[in-house]
C-alpha cells in the first residue's frame, strides 16, 4: 500500500457530501478518481481521503440521495483538491 494511501488513516473526510457525510475518521480511505477503464485507477495522487458514506455515493452502491452526476463529480473534485494540499502540507507529494 502506497504511502498516500496510508496517510488517509484516521483523517477527516474532504469530500463531504452534504447531509450524508458524518465525517468518521475510523472509514476514511484515499478514494481514487473514477473513469479509467474497466479494472483501472488513476495514480494516488487522484484521490481523495473519503469516508465510507461518501464513497459509498462516490462509487455508486449508495443510490438513494438527491444528487444528480455531475453534482457528485463536484463533491469528489472538491475534496480531492483539498485532499491534494494536505498531501503537500504532509511532504506526500512535492512540486
Amino acid at each position: 500500500m502506497s504511502k498516500i494511501r496510508k496517510s488517509a488513516r484516521g483523517k477527516d473526510c474532504q469530500v463531504r457530501i452534504p447531509g450524508f457525510c458524518r465525517f468518521d475518521r475510523e472509514t476514511v480511505v484515499a478514494a481514487h478518481l473514477n473513469g479509467y477503464g474497466i479494472g483501472g485507477k488513476h495514480s494516488d495522487l487522484f484521490t481523495a481521503r473519503c469516508c465510507s458514506i461518501c464513497h459509498d455515493i462516490l462509487d455508486g452502491r449508495n443510490r438513494n440521495h438527491p444528487f444528480t452526476q455531475e453534482q457528485i463529480m463536484v463533491f469528489f473534485y472538491e475534496g480531492m483538491v483539498r485532499t491534494q494540499q494536505q498531501y503537500l502540507e504532509e511532504g506526500l507529494v512535492n512540486l
